[in-house]
């Protein structure tokens, strides 16, 4: 498939986007004229999609259903003749410590966290083409250890590790494929974590401050259109990697 120049209009594909960063990406991507598929689990997905505008669709898809995966994929090209831009953003965070962590929960986060990336990229791999980019999302835990997020962590070190090879493996094809680390923020994800776990996180942050949804988004924006960049872990996470 032919390379899509910079000034063209993209088609992206964001995972996990019904909400928080993932819906704050699909929603700057449109608004710089790009089309861009929100992919996500629940029905109203379409509706969301609306509230963007033309340039955006709705797809119900289940990261961790292969056949899901490929339709949702195959129906992207099938309406804009290809894909310029993977976003894996969906994720899933079950905690507990490690002798009483479930092991369906383990499960469920390793299929959604590590297997959905892979899921995604083997299905949008035919509609990639040269100049095409992979952006995956990681997280502070991936490279850090916190008490309680095995699953996650360990979802999460697997994702940097995949990212490494997927550049290496892609590069020949001209597609890029690169790590976004987001610091704290404020997402539903998020939500649950206690009040006090929340501050005494925020305190160790440099900037003092959680980021938000839109600025993680330019990040993502920005790591997505860089002709030179692969194989790259970037943190967005106002110095928050720099004390743990």
């Amino acid at each position: 498939m032919a390379k899509t120049p910079e000034s063209e209009q993209r088609r992206w594909v964001v995972t996990g986007a019904s909400r928080g960063l993932g819906l704050a990406i699909a929603r700057l991507a449109a608004s710089k004229g790009d089309k861009v598929a929100l992919v996500a689990r629940g029905k109203d997905i379409d509706a969301q999609a609306k509230t963007i505008g033309e340039n955006a669709i709705g797809l119900v898809a289940d990261v961790t259903d292969p056949a899901s995966v490929t339709r949702a994929c195959a129906e992207v090209a099938e309406r804009w003749g290809g894909i310029d831009v993977l976003v894996n953003n969906a994720g899933l965070h079950r905690g507990g410590l490690i002798g009483s962590l479930a092991l369906d929960d383990w499960q469920a986060v390793l299929d959604t966290n590590l297997s959905g990336p892979l899921n995604f990229v083997r299905a949008a791999l035919p509609y990639l083409g040269e100049g095409g980019a992979v952006v995956n999302i990681g997280a502070i835990v991936g490279l850090r250890g916190f008490s309680g997020d095995a699953a996650y962590g360990a979802s999460k070190a697997g994702l940097a590790g995949l990212t490494q090879v997927l550049a290496v493996e892609l590069a020949r094809r001209g597609i890029r494929v690169n790590l976004v680390i987001p610091g704290m923020t404020s997402t539903e994800m998020t939500a649950g974590i206690s009040a006090r776990a929340k501050a005494k996180l925020v305190a160790a942050i440099p900037l003092g401050r959680e980021g938000t949804a839109e600025e993680l988004a330019d990040v993502v924006w920005w790591v997505a259109g860089s002709p030179y960049m692969t194989g790259s872990i970037i943190s967005n996470d106002g110095g928050l990697l720099c004390r743990l």
